[in-house]
């Protein structure tokens, strides 16, 4: 019998794992039947758990009941990260949990690991606009331990912790994430290394042509020369600069007063003193924009990789208000990006088209009305008393 997609993939993260669960700690060392094993130890750790929950990999479809629940309380958390901000309508959200197949197919079809790591990512997010900063990296840290997409994020995290903190207030913080990562791969730092950082944290990682969603219009020799991998490389930097500079920077002071305490900082506008929805459209505007640019220049975006930002898409369309994309033309973008991640596999047409959808929301994002800037302190939140204690 010929196996099935899905049990290609979930065989293959249950044989990674497998190795560990018989005591192999050498990370070079643990592979399955499409390769080495290539995420960091936090993978490992929940793989593990689901490859005991289902009888050592056997019952692949009580695996997918699991990853229908993963998908309900991922949706959740998405919901209540879109309610706090009050950008989107309500209508859109019919498309979001109804009009992909791709993406229903990733979370209860494939059950890959992204949706795993973006549902710990949106529930750090939920604790970022609860003001629990620690708790919020500490999740975020652990999503990044699951697939290293999440650090698109991260740029967008650190000008938000320079912002609220201040350089001397976010380095704890940054302490918790690193920390987290050195603590869940310990097993494997013990006894290799060398093996355990080259194989989780591979940034230089070659992918196949043949799977690209985004880049099939290249020729194949363009899609892997070093030079325009490195060119992606330095357009991401520039745009993260560029966003930083002049959509991310609330103040009119040099961008360098980040790096003081907030309380030594000159307001860059009059404190909120009604609500907390400005400051919460301001989180998510820059880390959902941080993530953005990064999967406008990804060297590669492969099937799976559709949930790093499918679910921000909505709120990047609808939270820069401009009059020349209107309502229809945004559900129209929503819909030609949906149609080129169903189409397999890709074509010219569809990578092309999936780029210029992804430049028109650039560019909405650049000239759009972006949520209205903040002062570098963000007002109180509804629990005046709690707030100093949970950011600590």
């Amino acid at each position: 019998r010929r196996p099935t997609d899905t049990e290609i993939d979930w065989k293959a993260y249950m044989q990674e794992v497998e190795g560990f669960a018989n005591g192999t700690l050498d990370y070079a060392q643990l592979r399955g039947d499409t390769g080495p094993l290539v995420y960091p130890a936090g993978f490992v750790y929940i793989f593990l758990g689901l490859y005991h929950a289902t009888g050592r990999g056997s019952d692949i479809r009580l695996a997918q009941y699991l990853f229908a629940g993963l998908y309900l309380l991922n949706l959740l958390l998405v919901f209540r990260i879109y309610c706090r901000t009050s950008k989107v309508p309500p209508y859109v959200f019919f498309f979001m949990c109804c009009a992909s197949y791709r993406i229903h197919s990733i979370f209860v079809l494939r059950l890959f690991n992204d949706p795993v790591a973006m549902a710990i990512l949106f529930l750090a997010i939920n604790l970022f606009l609860e003001e629990r900063w620690s708790w919020g990296c500490l999740l975020f840290s652990l999503a990044v331990s699951v697939k290293m997409n999440i650090l698109l994020f991260a740029p967008g995290l650190l000008f938000l912790l320079l912002q609220r903190f201040g350089l001397l207030g976010c380095i704890p913080k940054l302490c918790i994430c690193a920390l987290l990562q050195v603590v869940l791969g310990l097993p494997f730092l013990l006894v290799n290394p060398v093996g355990y950082l080259t194989r989780s944290f591979d940034l230089g990682r070659q992918f196949q042509f043949k799977w690209t969603v985004n880049w099939r219009f290249l020729p194949e020799e363009v899609f892997q020369n070093r030079v325009f991998h490195a060119a992606l490389l330095l357009a991401h930097l520039a745009g993260l600069g560029l966003f930083a500079l002049r959509r991310w920077h609330s103040s009119k002071e040099n961008i360098l007063t980040l790096l003081k305490d907030p309380a030594k900082r000159k307001p860059a506008s009059p404190h909120l003193t009604v609500n907390n929805i400005l400051w919460h459209a301001w989180i998510v505007f820059i880390l959902f924009s941080s993530n953005f640019l990064g999967v406008c220049c990804s060297r590669s975006l492969h099937y799976q990789f559709y949930v790093w930002y499918f679910h921000t898409l909505p709120y990047l369309l609808w939270c820069t208000p401009t009059t020349k994309l209107a309502h229809m033309p945004k559900v129209l973008l929503l819909g030609v990006i949906e149609l080129c991640w169903n189409t397999y596999p890709s074509t010219v047409c569809s990578s092309l088209s999936l780029h210029i959808c992804h430049g028109l929301i650039l560019l909405q994002l650049w000239y759009g009305t972006a949520p209205t800037p903040v002062s570098h302190t963000p007002p109180p939140s509804r629990k005046l008393t709690a707030v100093s204690k949970k950011a600590q």
